[in-house]
């Protein structure tokens, strides 16, 4: 079998990958809700239902749509008893590291950052990974790209779990980008290049942050996922990417540096962006999650993270978001 049958390239293979069940827009999540579509304009205004705004146009992740269904049709009820010691949701290789190194206890449960919210509000997880892009927007709901104007994590998380005594902390601001074969010998500058005869493009799965992130480095650029050659399988990690071009499987993925440069491969810087831990506050301070942030004080951490590569932490466990 050639990779061509293991991995068969479908154009327009994010369609299937991000179907309306998944990535809604404003009329289809008015079908779901069974409300008129006028209705989801005002929660929009009133910042009141989790969204994001790709290239102008409002989408809705499903998953974040059943949590805040969930969470409004039954209430907070009485206090959850406390999560199983995990993490879950978007992998981070630093993170990974830090885990192991620190012998805090707790376990890793890697998947998309939605994924993470999903165990998060189910009582699966003591933490959630995230690392989702929230584009800014003026007061007409423009897109808008000026500085300060983008955040992450914080209005999903504000409106999702609304009313809930959680903490999002700050993690790590990461290099995200092209993720090449080593010395980019299709010479790879930008998203547009994506679109170039024989490129092979790898997705992450759509419930992972750098998909959200793909679609609006797409639609900056004037394409859709469906104008690009995709491969049918997508990555379920950050590191099965970067294999996945270090194999000769695919010519390119969304990835961070760190990934990069643990294989050994090329990268393109096209993104920084900011991943966050989400902590109910309650637990925040008992013993695995402190004994995790204690450690990330230490020059071992501060040393592993110079040569990963490609992150920042001199705002590491700032807080970026505390609810009532």
């Amino acid at each position: 079998m050639n990779e061509r049958e293991e991995w068969p390239l479908t154009p327009g293979a994010a369609r299937d990958l991000l179907p309306a069940a998944d990535l809604m827009t404003t009329k289809e999540v008015a079908v779901y809700l069974r409300i008129k579509e006028r209705r989801v304009y005002e929660l929009l205004r009133q910042k009141e239902i989790p969204a994001s705004r790709v290239t102008g146009k409002w989408l809705f992740p499903r998953a974040l749509i059943d949590l805040w269904l969930t969470r409004n049709l039954a209430g907070q009820g009485p206090e959850a008893p406390p999560p199983p010691p995990v993490i879950a949701g978007s992998q981070d290789p630093l993170l990974d590291w830090a885990v192991r190194e620190s012998g805090c206890g707790l376990a890793l449960l890697p998947g998309g950052s939605l994924e993470g919210l999903q165990h998060f509000s189910a009582g699966q997880a003591l933490v959630a990974g995230l690392h989702l892009y929230e584009p800014g927007d003026d007061s007409e709901g423009k897109s808008t790209d000026p500085a300060g104007a983008n955040t992450f994590n914080k209005a999903t998380v504000a409106v999702t779990f609304a009313g809930q005594p959680l903490v999002l902390l700050e993690w790590a601001k990461r290099r995200q980008g092209l993720v090449v074969a080593k010395d980019n010998p299709l010479k790879l500058q930008g998203i547009a290049d994506l679109a170039g005869d024989g490129v092979r493009l790898i997705q992450r799965q759509r419930t992972a942050g750098s998909q959200l992130l793909l679609a609006h480095l797409l639609g900056q650029a004037s394409l859709e996922i469906g104008d690009l050659a995709t491969l049918a399988t997508p990555a379920r990690s950050e590191i099965d990417l970067g294999l996945a071009v270090l194999e000769g499987r695919a010519d390119a993925g969304l990835a961070i540096e760190a990934v990069a440069r643990a294989l050994k491969l090329g990268f393109v810087p096209l993104f920084e962006e900011r991943y966050d831990l989400l902590i109910r506050r309650r637990d925040y301070f008992e013993a695995p999650f402190q004994q995790l942030m204690t450690f990330t004080g230490s020059a071992a951490f501060r040393d592993r993270a110079a040569s990963m590569g490609g992150y920042d932490i001199s705002a590491m466990g700032r807080v970026q978001f505390n609810g009532p």
